[in-house]
């Protein structure tokens, strides 16, 4: 496996990411969930790196990346895909992105829909409002010493009660990866939520998209996965019984309807 490596956006912040996988394999490029790094998908690389050449990276704000000051909208975290990909000379991508993810993924498909090949949204929304709530979560993950307590409501959020009550090796990891998150990065980040609004726009993609929802999922509801695959034209629509990471949750199911939809033989 390659180590992190880095680039340095045309707004001067330096963004992680690594490639693992044969080099004459189809690139697919992962986006993860707000509050955690690019190894939110180690445990799927074994069998992602059997098909493809895997490009993952850290948001801005995230993980090994620089974290600027100020709010982000998707505009900007949608271009550091792009000149990510013309730093790399990659012209084209499979993009598969969860949550915060799944919004970027929309805006490159809106926005960029040369560089994406077949698009997977997995457990997110094109809007999330209203504003004023955003604001409020912004203003008090940014106090100091609230991390923790945001931390627990993100491990709640995301997994079910019993991987939770358990305190599974794997909550403790998504836990850690919360905590090594920098306010700025969340706050950041929640600013581009708070602003976002793809409900009319998502149609202008016309990219073949799988869209997965999670059955229990809380933070983006089934409803607005329904909503996206209405709205894209063409779009497939496959429901898990899950809550918000149902990469972590079903992992094996979740790796098949990529897979599948990859068109993977």
């Amino acid at each position: 496996m390659m180590t992190t490596q880095f680039f340095t956006t045309l707004d001067g912040v330096q963004i992680a990411y690594r490639m693992d996988g044969s080099d004459d394999k189809p690139v697919l490029m992962l986006a993860n969930s707000i509050a955690t790094s690019m190894n939110m998908w180690d445990d799927q690389m074994n069998e992602l790196t059997k098909y493809f050449r895997v490009l993952r990276y850290d948001y801005r704000g995230h993980g090994d990346s620089d974290t600027p000051d100020g709010p982000y909208s998707f505009d900007r975290l949608g271009r550091d895909v792009m000149e990510l990909l013309h730093t790399l000379h990659i012209g084209r991508v499979h993009f598969l992105g969860l949550s915060l993810g799944g919004v970027v993924g929309q805006w490159l498909a809106i926005y960029a829909p040369e560089l994406i090949d077949r698009l997977i949204l997995s457990n997110t929304s094109s809007y999330l409002g209203p504003a004023e709530q955003w604001q409020g979560l912004i203003n008090a993950v940014l106090e100091p010493g609230n991390l923790p307590a945001f931390a627990d409501t993100f491990i709640n959020n995301w997994f079910p009660k019993h991987m939770v009550d358990s305190s599974s090796d794997i909550t403790k990891v998504f836990h850690e990866m919360v905590l090594a998150t920098r306010p700025q990065g969340i706050a950041g980040s929640w600013a581009a939520i708070r602003d976002m609004d793809m409900r009319r726009t998502a149609s202008l993609i016309s990219n073949p998209t799988l869209v997965i929802s999670g059955q229990y999922d809380t933070v983006t509801l089934p409803s607005h996965g329904e909503l996206i695959a209405k709205t894209v034209s063409g779009a497939k629509l496959v429901l898990l019984p899950s809550v918000h990471l149902s990469n972590i949750e079903y992992q094996d199911d979740f790796l098949r309807i990529v897979l599948e939809f990859l068109q993977v033989k």
